[in-house]
């Protein structure tokens, strides 16, 4: 049954996005808060590099766009004859391209130290996404010896940019290390900067701050409104927690119909423990509805739309 207290516990969830493995954070109460598992998602090629070439010369961005292109389409010669020149000529967006390819063994064998080399020549250079993936490999030591302090740092870099990707897992850092400190403020400090930015699970992280009174006052009902703004971007985590919130009335009224909404809508977009156990509190809700609720929120989760961060 869902209880108070019920477990946040960190979890990662892979998505379809090259090598992407994006995090979606959740504590447990009933452990201390002293190793949160980081996002792991690495930028793909695609994510920003294709809207910056235009910043370049007609040239350049004409070799990029081409490679960029071929990358998309899967035609991983033609992207490595376009980006390898480039890259060598010091191009900071051709620079982290290749080093993806190397990172993801696309068009080359994989080699994380050449990633390496290729994504810290883009860093070194500003580039916020080549930032991120570096502090990726060196928090995994992968290509490098693990080095949480260096990890930080250029999440630090990358974070300062505005990157939401990479403010997360600053914020995420500091709430136990290692790398930092442990200091609750300056990780929601970081947090709030990826949620404001509409990062569902840096919104999802700020709600579990409020709801535990963590580097914030304990506040439910803003804790309430963070989760609401991940569940309605789909987030499966969210979604249960904010259908834990309504049945038990904290943050806002008691309500088993919205509780089961969106503790289905969790169940239906998990998978293996997550999914058993999310359906297994929809039952337990469900035995206390009656036929007529049930009916309402099973028909208010079909029509559910997920809204896109503004």
């Amino acid at each position: 049954m869902i209880e108070k207290g019920e477990a946040r516990q960190y979890v990662t969830d892979v998505l379809n996005v090259g090598r992407s493995t994006l995090y979606r954070a959740r504590f447990t109460r009933h452990l201390p808060v002293d190793a949160p598992v980081l996002y792991t998602w690495r930028y793909h090629v695609a994510v920003k590099a294709a809207v910056l070439f235009f910043s370049l010369c007609l040239p350049a961005a004409a070799d990029l766009a081409a490679g960029l292109q071929a990358l998309k389409n899967g035609d991983y010669a033609t992207a490595l004859k376009e980006f390898l020149p480039l890259a060598k000529q010091g191009n900071a967006l051709a620079e982290f391209n290749l080093g993806f390819m190397y990172d993801e063994g696309q068009g080359v064998p994989q080699d994380y130290a050449e990633a390496v080399r290729w994504y810290r020549r883009a860093a070194e250079q500003g580039n916020a996404s080549a930032q991120f993936n570096l502090g990726s490999m060196y928090r995994e030591g992968q290509g490098v010896t693990q080095d949480w302090a260096e990890a930080v740092r250029w999440y630090r870099k990358a974070a300062k940019q505005g990157d939401a990707h990479a403010q997360l897992n600053l914020g995420l850092m500091h709430l136990g290390g290692p790398g930092v400190p442990q200091d609750y403020a300056e990780a929601v400090r970081w947090c709030r900067k990826a949620a404001e930015q509409g990062h569902p699970g840096a919104q999802f992280q700020l709600g579990v701050m409020y709801e535990m009174g963590l580097g914030v006052t304990q506040d439910w009902a803003e804790a309430v409104r963070w989760y609401r703004k991940a569940a309605e971007q789909g987030d499966a985590h969210a979604q249960f927690d904010l259908g834990v919130m309504y049945a038990h009335g904290e943050g806002v009224p008691q309500d088993y119909v919205q509780a089961h909404m969106w503790v289905s809508l969790a169940a239906s977009r998990a998978s293996g423990d997550d999914q058993r156990k999310f359906a297994h509190e929809r039952d337990f809700l469900a035995e206390k509805m009656t036929p007529q609720q049930v009916a309402e929120a099973q028909r208010l989760a079909r029509e559910w739309k997920p809204k896109t961060s503004r």
